[in-house]
């Protein structure tokens, strides 16, 4: 087991102990231990031989048992005895948008229903609409709610494809015969959910014996070859790989096959048709630009290639230079101790200054969000004392005190104007009350972006990928009033969010809005959230110019400061 292992098995004890009915502190005790352990920013059975894990925040005794449990047997006593008391269907039922403990729980009781497909029959049949506070409409909901969480488990969020090819990466790269190997496929084009992994594979040796090593690779369960170059592979973990195998004269072109879109190479097909060049038979290459030499092109960089313009831009030189993680002056959207984040303002600033930043924003959640433990009105003039004492220390780098104050109901913001004018930046962002439709949810948006404080508008529209799809709202709108506030809008880099999806992204600059890039990291081993932000503008074709913290510190605090006189 590794560390997001442990905290996922933390996880669901928290669910199948709310489930129950246990003390509602209890279960948030391990939803904390759960979040610590997966953010632990230092190797988890070192810290256990050492006894640091048992000086983390939210790790009492017990907890440290049950980590250990779990770390040397793969298994918790615990757990189990949860699982064998509490229906699997009803923890599953809990992944479904809008279902909170309590509906749960009243559904089980009242309808007698442990399973997904129980529940569909519910739902469908008018049982479920039958129930105190459900209704017609939350019937309809339940329904999408299962088929979205039947898509979902065919697919994976990015950053886990995109760690699982890099180790299977690994181990291809050991086999006898094998040269260069290459990850392709959605994974290497940044999509935000992956279904398979795709590698192209450099032969060393004849295809056929590298072929029948692949399918005596580690944990192979079994393995299909369609051609003498194509192999796929079914993992006992269920991961499924496509391996493409191509000779050194040929990598190049295989790999752009490999790598998509469809769309992509589709286009290129009829551009070398167009020029009488054979695509089937392929265009020598060792490297991909090689290839793109052929159809009389620049390298087209792997994100963009979803066939959305870039071919045609291509041609006539008007790729953009698209941002880099390097461009970055500053690492913004973060929570410390003060609301539900596991590192201190200190913590930060340090991590980030040796990660290259040269300012971090704190941005702990405000008081009305107590579900996170929100910042206190009483604790702001400690915390904001804290990040002076935190400035003094350094000349070369600052911390910025800002908040992530709740969109409330009717549009307003947490906090009086007096309070949210004392922070030096706000990043105002929707948390409750998903269920509004369209035209309330728009209202209720743009009406937080007529508040002089806000400088940014972050995860704006609440999606949680494989989880929670986007409320309804009318970015458009969203995007003019934005654009006419000068407000800017964030490419949130939280692993289940990359909200806003990298088309709307696109949309929202040709409005004029500028784009933040926000971590929403809730402890320093989550700083690398800000490379997959930097993944989602990349593929919206975003340059450093477009990204407000490529900008200095100054820069951004004018930027935030131009309306805030009048807050």
């Amino acid at each position: 087991m590794d560390k997001q292992d442990v905290g996922r098995a933390l996880e669901e004890i928290a669910s199948l102990l709310e489930l129950k009915g246990e003390n509602p502190f209890r279960v948030r005790a391990y939803r904390t231990a759960g979040r610590a352990i997966t953010t632990f920013p230092r190797d988890l059975e070192q810290a256990l031989a050492s006894g640091e894990v048992a000086e983390v925040r939210g790790i009492g005794p017990a907890m440290v048992n049950i980590v250990r449990e779990l770390l040397q047997t793969g298994r918790s006593e615990m757990l189990e005895r949860l699982r064998d008391d509490v229906p699997p269907g009803l923890a599953e039922m809990l992944q479904i948008s809008g279902l909170g403990v309590a509906k749960v729980r009243q559904i089980h009781e009242s309808l007698h229903v442990e399973t997904l497909a129980e529940l569909e029959d519910a739902a469908r049949d008018g049982r479920l609409a039958g129930l105190p506070r459900f209704g017609k409409k939350t019937a309809e909901n339940v329904v999408k709610g299962i088929e979205f969480l039947r898509q979902a488990t065919a697919f994976r969020l990015f950053h886990h494809a995109r760690a699982e090819a890099a180790a299977l990466a690994e181990v291809l790269r050991t086999l006898p015969g094998v040269g260069r190997v290459a990850v392709a496929g959605s994974v290497r084009r940044q999509q935000d959910v992956i279904r398979d992994l795709d590698f192209v594979v450099e032969l060393d040796a004849p295809a056929a014996s590298l072929v029948e090593r692949l399918g005596a690779a580690p944990g192979v369960r079994e393995f299909v070859s369609e051609s003498e170059r194509t192999v796929t592979l079914h993992f006992a973990s269920g991961t499924v790989a496509d391996i493409y195998l191509a000779p050194k004269e040929m990598f190049g072109f295989e790999l752009i096959r490999a790598t998509g879109s469809a769309g992509h190479v589709q286009q290129l097909a009829a551009r070398a048709g167009a020029m009488g060049l054979n695509w089937d038979a392929g265009l020598p290459g060792a490297d991909e630009a090689d290839v793109y030499r052929w159809l009389q092109l620049p390298f087209i960089p792997p994100e963009l290639r979803e066939a959305a313009g870039e071919i045609d831009a291509a041609a006539v030189g008007a790729l953009p230079a698209l941002l880099e993680q390097a461009d970055l002056l500053g690492f913004l959207h973060c929570h410390t101790t003060y609301s539900d984040g596991t590192s201190s303002v200190a913590e930060w600033a340090e991590a980030c200054r040796a990660a290259g930043y040269s300012y971090v924003g704190i941005t702990d959640h405000s008081q009305a969000a107590a579900y996170a433990g929100g910042l206190r009105e009483a604790d702001i003039p400690r915390q904001r004392a804290e990040v002076d004492e935190v400035n003094r220390r350094y000349d070369d780098f600052r911390v910025l005190h800002g908040v992530e104050a709740d969109i409330l109901q009717d549009g307003s913001l947490d906090y009086t104007s007096e309070v949210r004018r004392g922070f030096d930046f706000v990043i105002a962002s929707v948390h409750s009350r998903y269920g509004m439709d369209e035209r309330q949810m728009t209202a209720r948006v743009v009406k937080a972006l007529d508040d002089p404080a806000v400088t940014i508008l972050g995860h704006p529209t609440g999606r949680l990928l494989l989880s929670r799809d986007p409320y309804p709202i009318d970015l458009d709108t969203v995007f003019d009033r934005a654009a006419e506030r000068g407000v800017a809008i964030e490419i949130n880099a939280d692993p289940q969010r990359l909200d806003l999806d990298w088309r709307a992204v696109r949309r929202a600059v040709e409005r004029g809005v500028k784009i933040s890039l926000g971590a929403d990291a809730h402890g320093v081993a989550a700083i690398g959230n800000m490379a997959l932000g930097v993944g989602v503008a990349r593929k919206a074709w975003l340059a450093g110019s477009q990204v407000l913290n490529t900008e200095p510190a100054d820069v951004f605090l004018s930027f935030a400061g131009r309306r805030r006189q009048t807050a």
